[in-house]
């Protein structure tokens, strides 16, 4: 039978967040109200930037929502370049860079919520091809796009050094 670990060791041996280190009782007790003022402020900003973008192109009735899919597409690929710059670069720099940014700006940009309702609204509608085109291909694109923008960040940082 194994043990399982309790709550505190468990929280030790994970890794939350690269720029906390628990052994460090002052990090380990850090306010996080900082934290949470970074991401309602960089959330505040994407998700403004998706709302400007889904005003400028608005999907029709049983059209594809084409504003939703390059946003998710474009969300994922920025995605992809801070995860490799965090990855390859070590520390992020500022440490609520990586909530303002990735949690916040991004994570409000990006929106899967939407792309689920707009599959559902689409089949509602009896468009069942479109919604299938738009579920499949706004994954494949999110995932590509987050590979893509990853690997090429990667490959120019290595060219820097």
């Amino acid at each position: 039978m194994t043990r399982r670990p309790s709550s505190e060791e468990s929280e030790e041996a994970e890794a939350v967040d690269p720029d906390v280190d628990l052994h460090v009782p002052a990090q380990r007790a850090e306010p996080q109200g900082r934290v949470l003022a970074a991401v309602s402020a960089g959330g505040a900003l994407g998700s403004g930037a998706r709302y400007g973008l889904a005003l400028m192109w608005p999907a029709g009735p049983g059209d594809f929502p084409w504003a939703v899919f390059w946003t998710n597409v474009a969300g994922c690929a920025l995605i992809g370049v801070l995860m490799a710059l965090i990855g390859e670069g070590g520390r992020s720099g500022h440490p609520l860079l990586r909530p303002f940014l990735g949690v916040g700006v991004l994570g409000g940009f990006t929106t899967f919520s939407t792309y689920a309702v707009d599959v559902s609204r689409l089949l509602d509608e009896g468009r069942a091809q479109v919604a299938l085109a738009y579920g499949a291909g706004t994954v494949a694109g999110a995932l590509g796009a987050v590979w893509a923008a990853a690997s090429a960040t990667r490959l120019l940082l290595r060219g820097r050094r």
